[in-house]
């Protein structure tokens, strides 16, 4: 087993993959250890905005994880936050990228330094900041899409499509790293990429569950929240024999639900508030009853 090097300052943990030390020695070897550590702080600094940003909302920062082509901030709340947080967590991390790129282009025009090592940290920013902005899971990009997503259609279904969605494109990095060759062998760097890319996706698709279940013990505070402030219900209409794990997956994220349960004649034979399945699904343990059997 792989064992990760690192520390913990400020509260939060740094871990450095130890493929870094290879990536160091290599390029010393080479004779691009400058360059290395460019790179090595641009990612540094494109994570330290995300844990900024986070710790800002209040948010439980884990640890800053440092793989050999790029980093990952690990915070605990997973789905348990309003949706807005989340994108703007997100965004922290390239806006990093793009201030450090709008003051290379400054001290450039100012012809501070050298020209060609300002267009290499400029390059480089570029790519960090464009790399992470794809629509992909566990990137920036694809956490953005999927906070968006959630404003508009249930939680669980946000997370089942972002993920799979996720997958597909992992796949496509692989593909194309294999394929796309020009006689000079495969894209080693794509094909790590999408390998990493889709391990991770599918160990997110196989918790997808545990995603939720989050989301849902969440839910009730939530819901708190938004009756405090006052807020539109958006009704779920629902036959009596759906079962209560059934109706909480078409939970949208930022909305409020009352729950119509109809009869076969389309009448209406009660409104119950989104907390009573709560209820029913986490204290009294019975996420497959029918939801017609809470009115009796």
């Amino acid at each position: 087993m792989i064992k990760w090097i690192g520390g913990k300052w400020g509260g939060v943990s740094y871990r450095f993959h130890p493929l870094f030390s290879i990536l160091i020695l290599i390029s010393v070897l080479t004779g691009y250890i400058t360059e290395m550590l460019v790179l090595f702080g641009i990612v540094m600094i494109h994570e330290l905005g995300h844990a900024a940003a986070a710790k800002g909302f209040g948010w439980r920062v884990k640890e800053i994880q440092l793989l050999p082509f790029g980093g990952v901030a690990v915070v605990e709340e997973l789905g348990t936050v309003p949706a807005w947080e989340e994108i703007v967590v997100a965004l922290a991390g390239p806006l990093q990228n793009f201030v450090m790129l709008a003051i290379a282009f400054l001290l450039k025009w100012s012809a501070i330094g050298s020209s060609a090592w300002w267009d290499y940290f400029i390059e480089a920013n570029l790519i960090i900041a464009c790399f992470n902005l794809l629509p992909v899971l566990p990137l920036d990009g694809g956490k953005i899409i999927q906070s968006v997503v959630s404003y508009t259609i249930p939680y669980h279904r946000a997370i089942h499509y972002c993920t799979v969605i996720s997958i597909v494109f992992s796949l496509g990095f692989i593909i194309f790293s294999l394929l796309h060759t020009n006689g000079n062998g495969i894209k080693l760097n794509l094909l790590v990429i999408g390998l990493f890319l889709l391990i991770s996706n599918w160990y997110a698709y196989r918790g997808i569950h545990y995603h939720f279940l989050r989301f849902l013990m969440n839910r009730e505070a939530r819901a708190g929240k938004l009756l405090v402030q006052g807020t539109l219900a958006q009704p779920i209409v629902v036959n009596g024999r759906r079962k209560i794990a059934e109706i909480v997956r078409l939970f949208v994220r930022e909305k409020y639900h009352l729950i119509y349960v109809m009869d076969e004649r389309g009448h209406i034979k009660a409104v119950l508030p989104e907390q009573r399945l709560l209820h029913t699904f986490f204290i009294d343990k019975k996420p497959e009853c029918a939801v017609s059997e809470l009115l009796m």
